[in-house]
């Protein structure tokens, strides 16, 4: 067997596409935080989803044979994905990037209760154990375990968020399994929920947030920030996602996507200069074993094999 088939057996083409996810997703902090220096929060949002689904309109033919229970299952999963940007983005804004960080990550814990719930699968006791070593992980990199719980409503909202996260993992895999859909179908309905429902809270409760667009001359940070959003941390993100949720159960993808902590880490040492502790390293490095832990079939791997005669 080659080297090439060997890899392919051990991390399946889903696995590596969220592991790609999760480094994208790790430097997405960083360009919006750029992208948020020219325009508002929900103008932002508004401006990165219907881009994304101005792009994947075109794939919406597949929902004409789509069952009504189909139709209402991929809104709501547009509703979660909504819920999940907004209770993140204004959760940010109300508590230490330590608290926000840890909380988040409290959906590779939750992800397995929702699931054992929700669809009836119970997780095994190796990903029992890469849920624990991801959780430890995060502890160390959030803050070298110097976490400051006075719970304020930011905090509120960030494990709201990942609750939100957990239960969308769920759900996607739920709606997937009773009616395969395109994942570029899934994103492009997401996409359309997410910009037009940060558009109407815009309108109904934030008229302010309307702000003319940056001029494509001398705002080129502004813009290429909106390109990598669209292209990698959205079109190529969530189709990823949802391709693989298809495909896999959801705390397998929870633990995957759990690594975007450390890879966000990485991300902010070596482009935005900012500093990481040895200690923060060591809980980078946790969350990233952990995702192995529970994705690559170890015996597998060192399993001899007979010869051929």
């Amino acid at each position: 067997m080659t080297t090439q088939s060997t890899v392919r057996r051990l991390l399946p083409i889903s696995d590596l596409l969220l592991f790609a996810v999760a480094m994208v997703w790790g430097s997405s902090y960083g360009i919006v935080k750029s992208a948020l220096a020219f325009y508002p929060v929900l103008a932002l949002l508004a401006l990165r989803f219907g881009i994304t689904f101005a792009l994947l309109a075109m794939n919406l033919r597949h929902l004409r044979r789509a069952s009504a229970a189909t139709l209402g299952g991929v809104f709501v999963l547009g509703l979660l994905l909504l819920s999940i940007f907004l209770a993140e983005t204004f959760g940010v804004l109300h508590t230490r990037a330590a608290n926000a960080a840890f909380l988040i990550s409290l959906c590779v814990v939750l992800t397995p209760l929702v699931e054992w719930a929700l669809l009836k699968r119970r997780p095994g006791s190796s990903e029992w154990l890469a849920v624990g070593v991801s959780f430890a992980g995060a502890w160390l990199l959030a803050g070298d375990g110097a976490l400051a719980f006075d719970f304020n409503p930011g905090d509120g909202l960030i494990l709201v968020a990942a609750v939100l996260r957990a239960l969308t993992v769920c759900v996607t895999k739920r709606v997937l399994r009773a009616a395969p859909l395109p994942a570029l179908t899934v994103t492009a309905v997401q996409a359309g929920v997410v910009a037009s429902g940060s558009a109407l809270i815009a309108l109904m409760f934030a008229p302010s947030q309307w702000q003319p667009l940056p001029a494509l001359s001398g705002h080129g940070v502004f813009w290429g920030s909106v390109l990598y959003l669209v292209g990698a941390c959205t079109l190529f993100a969530f189709f990823a996602q949802n391709y693989a949720i298809s495909r896999s159960s959801p705390t397998r993808v929870s633990l995957l996507m759990g690594s975007e902590p450390a890879f966000g880490a990485l991300f902010a040492s070596a482009w935005l200069g900012e500093h990481v502790s040895t200690t923060g390293w060591i809980g980078g490095a946790m969350i990233v074993a952990a995702s192995l832990m529970a994705t690559v079939p170890w015996s597998g791997m060192f399993a001899t094999r007979p010869e051929r005669a």
